[in-house]
């Protein structure tokens, strides 16, 4: 019985686990003494754990080597589809923000505006409060930048033309040739910044997220305080780790779109 464990604490369905996490470790086929050493279990034990996922469908072994099936993908996707997309995304920002120790953020566009979807905040100095829900003009943002360069030239044009409902007035105010400039440039590089273009001593380097498709259906970012955080950091450190998450959020994305779907009086 491992320590701290309740009464009813299953140590069989914990030992299960232990052998088919052990597999995420960079081994894609693994022996059975690879797994007992992996694991710390007995070879008896974990013979009879590989028994027992076979014949669930969750592992194949041949001539000694094991290996997971996609059926594992199952596991994951009770996750995805019980859950909200926020709730999905949520970790991986989480995970950035660990990464950089600077707050994160995913926006959608809502016409000529930027709206926040999901966001995790480290306590900073800030010259603007954001959270969920809050709406900034979307062109001097790294978030809108990104999602502004994935619409189509006439998507593009109507909401441009439309003015923003936030209330807020950036220090950034560009003409058409430059804007199409930089959003020529978002689209060759893949990704945005802006610095101080919303607003004094706010900096950041955004990323796009896309669904199944390809198609670009949200934006997540690093915001940086100027005083603190350089271009060069924002471009050399935390943009590489950006660009891992928003693939890793791209597939989950995908995922949760793909999920089951119930509906409602369906026979």
């Amino acid at each position: 019985m491992r320590e701290k464990a309740g009464p009813d604490f299953i140590e069989s369905l914990a030992r299960g686990l232990d052998v088919v996490r052990a597999f995420g470790r960079g081994y894609r086929t693994m022996s059975l003494s690879d797994l007992a050493a992996a694991t710390g279990l007995a070879r008896p034990t974990v013979r009879r754990i590989l028994l027992t996922l076979t014949d669930l469908g969750y592992v194949r072994g041949t001539a000694g080597v094991f290996e997971l099936t996609p059926r594992v993908l199952e596991l994951g996707m009770s996750y995805i589809s019980s859950s909200d997309l926020w709730t999905v995304t949520r970790p991986r920002l989480e995970e950035l923000v660990g990464l950089t120790n600077e707050s994160c953020s995913i926006a959608q566009l809502d016409g000529p505006d930027i709206v926040y979807v999901s966001r995790v905040a480290v306590p900073k100095l800030v010259t603007l409060s954001v959270s969920v829900g809050t709406h900034f003009p979307a062109l001097p943002t790294s978030l809108g930048k990104v999602l502004l360069a994935a619409l189509s030239p006439e998507e593009l044009d109507a909401v441009l033309a439309a003015p923003s409902r936030s209330g807020v007035v950036p220090s950034w105010r560009p003409d058409r040739a430059e804007i199409d400039a930089v959003l020529r440039e978002v689209r060759a590089k893949g990704w945005a910044l802006t610095d101080q273009q919303l607003a004094p001593a706010i900096r950041s380097v955004a990323a796009p997220v896309r669904n199944g498709e390809g198609r670009v259906v949200a934006a997540v970012n690093v915001n940086a305080h100027a005083a603190e955080t350089s271009l060069e950091t924002l471009t050399e450190d935390f943009l590489p780790k950006l660009l891992r998450i928003a693939g890793e959020l791209s597939s989950d994305w995908a995922l949760w779109e793909s999920r089951p779907v119930a509906v409602v009086g369906a026979k």
